[in-house]
């Protein structure tokens, strides 16, 4: 899902106001709003077939994953994101009453658009890292067959392994959980 032109400047209380209003969805980056843009039919795909992968991993467990529509809010603030996916095992914590910003994600999921993979491996993930309860960061190519995953260690490490093609195994420790990769990409036509 690619960034669209900033609008102008709010704080946190600001966005917060004007998103739960809004008929479409925006990113908060450091008191700067972004519009959403859409999404391709591969980036759609891909985000059905690791829900139904991922929830179906998660059945009769204490973890629930949560649609593109659940805002998540860094550590220290500064951004309000909607990953593509996102897992929570316990208890959900929420930033207020409303329960429309998760702060406690154990992995999220991104699937990279080409307007938006570089600020999502970069920027993105910086932001991220400073929740402390994400274990696992997923970033999904929707261009061919390869997923690069990012697990932090007990010592708060992160660390990175690729998963190429379509007999590749994502494995998620912390969810204790393989998806195979033709699941990801199931009716995914790549460019030759």
């Amino acid at each position: 899902m690619g960034l669209a032109q900033p609008l102008p400047h709010y704080d946190e209380d600001e966005y917060l106001q004007m998103e739960r209003q809004a008929a479409s969805r925006h990113e908060f980056l450091d008191g700067l709003v972004y519009a959403m843009a859409g999404e391709s039919p591969n980036h759609s795909r891909i985000c059905v077939n690791l829900t139904r992968e991922v929830s179906t991993a998660l059945k009769r467990r204490n973890c629930e994953a949560f649609s593109p529509n659940m805002k998540v809010r860094t550590g220290q603030g500064g951004l309000y994101s909607y990953p593509d996916l996102s897992v929570v095992c316990g208890e959900s914590r929420f930033h207020d009453l409303y329960r429309d910003v998760l702060l406690n994600p154990i992995v999220i999921f991104e699937v990279l658009s080409p307007s938006t993979a570089a600020y999502d491996e970069g920027e993105k993930f910086l932001r991220y890292q400073t929740i402390d309860s994400l274990r696992a960061y997923v970033l999904v190519s929707q261009t061919l067959a390869f997923i690069r995953l990012y697990e932090r260690d007990n010592d708060g490490n992160w660390r990175e392994t690729t998963i190429r093609g379509l007999d590749g195994v994502l494995h998620l420790e912390v969810l204790d959980c393989a998806i195979p990769l033709a699941e990801i990409y199931d009716r995914i036509e790549f460019d030759a």
